[in-house]
């Protein structure tokens, strides 16, 4: 694991390398992707426990009918 003087000199060729306004479009994109990923997994979770209790809903009703007949 590199030491704290080895992640500032790598960080300084990077940005030397590239610039600083590229480094900081990449962060941003970066953020960007993350934000979106996690907003796509809670969109999953809500569509996942709506089917979930629609599901119940159908069985309970299902079996309402049932035992009428």
């Amino acid at each position: 694991m590199p030491g704290i003087y080895e992640l500032i000199l790598i960080f300084g060729i990077v940005a030397l390398l590239f610039g600083t306004k590229k480094i900081k479009s990449v962060g941003s994109d970066i953020g960007s992707w993350i934000r979106d990923f996690r907003r796509a997994v809670k969109e999953d979770q809500d569509e996942n426990s709506y089917s979930e209790t629609s599901d119940r809903i159908i069985d309970i009703e299902d079996n309402s009918k049932k035992e009428k007949s």
